[in-house]
């Protein structure tokens, strides 16, 4: 019985609900942002969109380490990637002011690809090492004055809630601007939300925000010793049966 009223709560609540609710957000954030800038309206907005969609999805939040942030201070956050929740809970709940590192091909996407865009969050072309250098160039003028950067190393969501391997692009641009990186633990959205599954299942999510490491020091050959020693952080973080 409780399977099937999730199920109605989902579609005939839920995801109307949700899908208005995105329109809203993704309509202010291209008009206010293009008139007032993006540092206030291509974060606020998005980020109480993403709140209301844990709090209407009946997902308990629960986070740590808000202690070891700076809101002056620009970041380069790392998370695993467990699912899409992942957005909402790092989006509502990190309570820092975030740009987004996404696929290229997100840009395409109706509403919220120019959302997005005008927000200033950065889209990765991998198709060459020039399109790379603009990406870098991209985040400079974005991430100044206490606005960090957000980054999934693993590339996409997790098929059975365990890490998969780390990608060097995050690393690259934490150490190119010299800005610290803060790993960050994610727990639950796997089972909120299985990659390419529409079952809804309501539970608990927990963000573990980890102490920051300085990267201005670094240089390249320790580029393998720093992605191992924050894998090795966010691992600590998981729950047991996602280890």
């Amino acid at each position: 019985m409780k399977r099937i009223l999730i199920f109605l709560y989902q579609w005939i609540i839920l995801i109307p609900i949700f899908f208005v609710l995105t329109i809203i957000t993704t309509s202010i954030m291209i008009f206010f942002s293009s008139i007032f800038g993006n540092k206030f309206w291509g974060y606020y907005p998005p980020k109480w969109w993403a709140r209301v969609t844990c709090w209407l999805s009946l997902c308990r939040v629960k986070t740590s380490g808000h202690e070891n942030l700076d809101k002056n201070t620009s970041y380069v956050f790392i998370a695993n990637h467990q699912g899409a929740y992942d957005i909402f809970l790092t989006y509502g709940f990190l309570n820092q002011n975030i740009k987004w590192v996404q696929k290229a091909s997100l840009r395409k996407v109706p509403f919220a690809g120019k959302a997005s865009e005008i927000a200033g969050h950065v889209f990765v072309d991998n198709t060459s090492i020039a399109s790379r250098r603009d990406t870098i160039i991209k985040a400079k003028k974005e991430i100044v004055g206490g606005v960090s950067m957000m980054m999934f190393p693993e590339g996409s969501r997790t098929k059975n809630g365990s890490l998969s391997p780390f990608r060097r692009g995050a690393y690259r641009i934490a150490m190119d601007m010299g800005l610290p990186i803060v790993p960050i633990t994610i727990n639950g959205p796997y089972d909120v939300l299985k990659v390419h599954s529409m079952k809804l299942t309501p539970g608990k999510l927990e963000l573990i925000i980890h102490k920051p490491i300085p990267t201005a020091h670094l240089e390249q050959k320790d580029l393998r010793a720093l992605m191992d020693q924050t894998k090795e952080i966010i691992h600590s973080g998981l729950w047991e049966k996602y280890k």
